[in-house]
């Protein structure tokens, strides 16, 4: 239940301290701005002690205010509104530097990912996607481009990858209609969860597939259907997410899958810089 906050605190407010209720009613009203604000400065916003709203936290099951903040942000992330989302974004810089402040974000959460990513479900995705009959590969909206890049590397290693592109829903189901027990499906979605993709990995799951999920969290409707789930860090960077963490486990991974069949891929690998050299497909000027 701590995925959704505002539930929590209705669930639990007949039993808060009158500084409490009040911090209740503020994060309820306010918590795209609570959610960044600091323990101290949201007792001197509410007018309570930072003591209290650390009380407060704790009765609603935290174990302190950075894992509630956390929650918070999740929440807020899956809410916003695109526009919302800028405005949180330009409070938070202010007149900081914006490239020091977006880049520096970035780093910590690389090593927020590194740090709590779960390597031996990252190993099984790595067998995985080489076992598998087909690979079917999906993400859609900010989370395609990542499916893209996974994509492109992959095709130039095997001839069993499936790119799921699409326009509509149903589409979604068209071009996996034959996945099934020894195929595996690769999903990402970040925050604003696309329902396509939580309905194909549905999907997936009950055709018998398995199912690799790169995502923000256990608590991502993804996760439940995730037979290995690589959780990378994300946060708002203006109206869209940051997606540098999954990128950075997508590149690990494809450093990975590359590893454990580098025999047979670097053959395949050397035809194919025969075929760029004989068409020119690319720029060698030292030749």
């Amino acid at each position: 239940m701590k995925n959704d906050i505002l539930k929590l605190i209705e669930a639990n407010k007949g039993n808060f301290s009158k500084g409490q209720k009040q911090i209740a009613s503020y994060v309820s009203e306010h918590y795209d701005k609570a959610a960044y604000m600091t323990a101290a400065k949201l007792g001197r916003e509410v007018g309570v002690s930072e003591s209290t709203v650390v009380r407060f936290v704790m009765e609603l099951g935290f174990e302190g205010y950075p894992e509630f903040q956390r929650s918070l942000r999740s929440l807020i992330r899956s809410r916003l509104t695109a526009v919302q989302r800028i405005e949180v974004t330009n409070s938070l810089i202010g007149e900081g530097d914006v490239l020091d402040t977006v880049l520096c974000s970035d780093i910590e959460k690389i090593k927020r990912t590194l740090e709590g990513i779960d390597k031996s479900a990252f190993n099984a995705a790595v067998k995985n996607i080489n076992d598998a009959r087909t690979l079917y590969i999906i993400g859609m909206r900010a989370s395609s481009y990542l499916a893209g890049l996974f994509n492109y590397s992959l095709r130039m290693l095997s001839d069993n990858v499936r790119f799921i592109q699409t326009t509509s829903g149903s589409e979604t189901f068209e071009q996996m209609m034959n996945i099934g027990e020894g195929d595996a499906l690769f999903a990402i979605s970040f925050p604003r969860y696309s329902q396509s993709i939580i309905k194909g990995v549905e999907f997936a799951k009950r055709a018998g597939a398995d199912v690799i999920a790169l995502t923000d969290s256990e608590n991502s409707p993804l996760a439940a259907h995730a037979d290995q789930l690589l959780v990378a860090q994300s946060d708002m960077a203006s109206f869209a997410d940051s997606l540098v963490a999954p990128m950075s486990v997508i590149n690990a991974l494809i450093v990975a899958v590359t590893r454990e069949r580098s025999e047979e891929f670097s053959e395949r690998l050397r035809r194919l810089e025969t075929v760029w050299d004989e068409y020119n497909v690319y720029n060698n000027t030292d030749k």
